[in-house]
């Protein structure tokens, strides 16, 4: 073979590589290529113990944000995270973490039962206000901080889920879909493959 035939073959293999590398993920993902930093916290899980940016490391982390009395996103969401992780975990590390952003009824005990439910090795976090909006700001979600005196309230939440990579940083954040009458939910299997492509 003319010798710059095989150069070209092999340039054309590399951009090939390359682009086999760098697959784009879906219009329902974002990938940050320059993970964003994710600072020092301190909130708590359903087991009473302190829950730190040090719990983050080494590990692939799904957070998704939602309250115990939640009537669909949260169980519907929590059930497609089980699912999600119960796939992913055939070859990576990755654990879900459940963030209560509904702390004044949301308790422990409360929590423990609600994530018992869909898996007991996720974690259920909260804490109080101070310390929770700051995080879930920073990990690239929202949620209205709800002050009311009534029993019954709703609280609104992002439907997405946060992916933070093993050196505790944000790499991409899974988005919701939107349709007219449906509520808005994750798809497992375009997770799952964002999620790799992210990792690749």
């Amino acid at each position: 073979m003319d010798p710059l035939m095989r150069y070209i073959l092999f340039l054309l293999a590399l951009f090939m590589l390359g682009c086999e590398e760098n697959v784009p993920v879906s219009e329902h993902a974002i990938h940050y290529k320059q993970a964003k930093e994710i600072n020092e916290f301190s909130l708590q899980d359903q087991h009473g113990n302190e829950v730190t940016k040090r719990d983050l490391l080494n590990q692939w982390t799904l957070i998704f944000l939602g309250y115990t009395s939640c009537p669909d996103i949260c169980p519907m969401t929590l059930a497609k995270l089980t699912e999600i992780q119960s796939e992913l975990s055939k070859q990576y590390n990755v654990k879900v973490w459940f963030v209560s952003v509904d702390p004044n009824r949301d308790t422990q005990q409360k929590r423990k039962a609600y994530i018992d439910y869909f898996n007991p090795d996720f974690k259920g976090i909260s804490a109080g206000h101070e310390a929770l909006f700051p995080f879930v700001r920073n990990i690239g979600l929202i949620y209205a901080i709800n002050t009311s005196k009534e029993e019954d309230y709703y609280v609104d939440h992002s439907a997405s889920v946060a992916l933070i990579n093993p050196q505790g940083n944000l790499s991409g954040i899974f988005k919701a879909k939107f349709a007219v009458n449906e509520v808005p939910l994750i798809d497992s299997a375009q997770v799952i493959k964002d999620f790799n492509a992210i990792v690749h």
